[in-house]
């Protein structure tokens, strides 16, 4: 997306978060607003990169900094947490 220019940053962040949430029917999540889940992620734009292969597809995305799912910090830094605050989501439809 940046080195291509396909997409603005807000274009791609909007796909990825509150499309994906409606695609699926999870009303609760994919914006940030009072009442709602969520799960934040703060990453350097110019850094953030998916470093995962087909024969390798566990390597984490180097440039985020932090991660907090559920409000408890799972990524401080870089580097990953004990908190494991996460659960399936399922939306209508999907069991």
């Amino acid at each position: 997306m940046r080195d291509e220019h396909l997409l603005t940053i807000e274009e791609a962040i909007r796909k990825m978060t509150s499309k994906a949430a409606a695609r699926v029917h999870l009303t609760d999540r994919g914006v940030l607003r009072p009442g709602l889940a969520a799960d934040i992620t703060i990453f350097d734009a110019a850094t953030i990169r998916d470093v995962s292969t087909f024969e390798d597809p566990t390597r984490y995305a180097v440039g985020v900094r932090h991660v907090f799912v559920n409000g408890r910090r799972v990524i401080a830094d870089g580097a990953i947490t004990a908190e494991r605050p996460g659960r399936p989501l399922r939306g209508p439809g999907y069991r």
